[in-house]
């Protein structure tokens, strides 16, 4: 059972990246599940609640963040909420460093889709509606993308990993 709950927050994570690339939308229900299904599996490997309210702190400091920069139009709303429930699953101790990586993936993935908007759409992918959205130069970077991938690589690394994985 361990091992299913272990997925969780993968699994989030892999829909969370697929969602925004193919649609550019991160639904409010997945930040929801995100935070939700955190409190329920940190609750169910007796993680102490101070840890978990540290762990929740993160998060609203990262969407305290991640609000200054949607108010400056760096990044979406959706991305903010998406980063600050990512940060209650990861703690102060991992924090930094998916911060970190998710910067320079989203800079990455930044300036590759802006070089693939500079080029001409072959014609099989016109009928491609999220395609046709990341290739629009009026549309923004699904920048969850990076997120989810800077998230799943320090995952493995933080006390709810250790805890759900018996460590």
């Amino acid at each position: 059972m361990q091992v299913l709950a272990s997925m969780i927050f993968p699994i989030l994570m892999a829909y969370a990246g697929a969602s925004d690339l193919l649609t550019m939308r991160l639904p409010n229900w997945l930040t929801i599940a995100i935070g939700v299904s955190f409190v329920a599996l940190a609750s169910s490997v007796h993680m102490p609640i101070e840890t978990i309210g540290a762990h929740y702190l993160c998060g609203l400091v990262v969407l305290a963040g991640g609000f200054a920069l949607f108010a400056f139009g760096w990044i979406g709303g959706g991305d903010a909420k998406l980063a600050a429930g990512i940060a209650a699953w990861l703690g102060w101790d991992g924090v930094v460093e998916f911060l970190l990586i998710g910067a320079i993936l989203g800079a990455a993935l930044t300036l590759l889709i802006l070089q693939m908007r500079r080029m001409p759409l072959p014609a099989m992918l016109h009928n491609e509606g999220w395609v046709l959205r990341l290739h629009d130069r009026k549309e923004g970077v699904p920048y969850g993308v990076a997120l989810a991938a800077a998230a799943l690589h320090v995952y493995p690394s933080t006390p709810i990993w250790s805890l759900l994985a018996g460590i």
